[in-house]
């Protein structure tokens, strides 16, 4: 959903199962009025700067900085600069937030308080544009579960005064490799299907999270990234025999043609019609 008004837009975008919701906006004069929300909010400035009271005081975000807000936390909000800033925000219900620290640290970790409103960390700043578009834009479950595990992780272990995990959960040095061969072997057979992390969790017979560093350690990239390129591979194989590219797609498992698309030129250097029609007689 979004609106426009003397410059001002947002797109707003809700999970319809679980209390996630995002929204990219620039503002110019919409002044937001002292509220809070039942959620973690957590932002990235991407241009100019807004201002903000918040616990008594008054802060200012920049482009590339990032806010941290606690469920109940009174803020209000409006543009620092003429020109207006933008910015991406999410909010994340606590039983998410919950589940995502739970499957980190085998449930020690108590729940985060983030004493600072604004702080200027490009680690998190990173992780926060990543999740955002893979929430808003309908990307694959393994893609989605791990930016939501990877930006709650580094927002609590990086930026919080109460909840910071004593040490993720790791996998006994003997049980990584054969944990990341299963998981390698569910995914091979099922590549074109919409895996979710605990799908791959459950085969390993370990936390979503200890799978996701033992499959990376052992295969040099995370699992949905290793999903997508079997993807690829099968759909470059459905070309080579003269499939056409919407059904290649379909077929190997992607969304959309769109995706598949982006994916296929950012691995291969080449769009699919021309790869396609490299191998044509002339």
């Amino acid at each position: 959903m979004s609106r426009q008004h003397g410059g001002d837009w947002a797109r707003y975008w809700r999970d319809p199962e679980r209390p996630l919701e995002a929204m990219h906006a620039h503002f110019v004069r919409h002044v937001f009025h002292p509220h809070s929300h039942d959620a973690y909010s957590f932002a990235v400035t991407e241009t100019g700067a807004q201002r903000f009271t918040c616990r008594g005081a008054g802060h200012t975000s920049a482009a590339g900085m990032v806010m941290a807000f606690n469920p109940d936390d009174p803020h209000d909000g409006e543009s620092a600069v003429e020109l207006g800033f933008t910015y991406r925000i999410m909010h994340i219900g606590p039983d998410v937030v919950r589940d995502v620290l739970d499957d980190v640290t085998d449930g020690r970790g108590a729940m985060p308080l983030f004493a600072r409103p604004v702080v200027d960390d490009p680690v998190l700043a990173r992780a926060l544009r990543r999740l955002h578009p893979a929430l808003v834009g309908g990307a694959d479950p393994l893609v989605r579960e791990e930016r939501l595990t990877a930006a709650v992780e580094a927002m609590v272990r990086r930026n919080a005064s109460r909840g910071t995990p004593a040490g993720p959960r790791e996998l006994p040095p003997g049980a990584q490799v054969p944990a990341a061969r299963r998981v390698r072997e569910l995914l091979m057979a099922a590549y074109d299907q919409p895996l979710s992390a605990q799908d791959l969790a459950d085969a390993a017979g370990c936390s979503r999270f200890a799978l996701y560093r033992a499959f990376r350690a052992e295969y040099g990239m995370a699992p949905s990234d290793f999903q997508r390129l079997l993807r690829l591979r099968r759909a470059r194989t459905l070309l080579i025999d003269g499939r056409p590219a919407v059904e290649a797609a379909t077929e190997a498992g992607f969304a959309d043609q769109a995706h598949f698309h982006r994916w296929f030129v950012r691995c291969f250097g080449v769009t699919p019609g021309a790869f396609q029609g490299a191998g044509a007689r002339t």
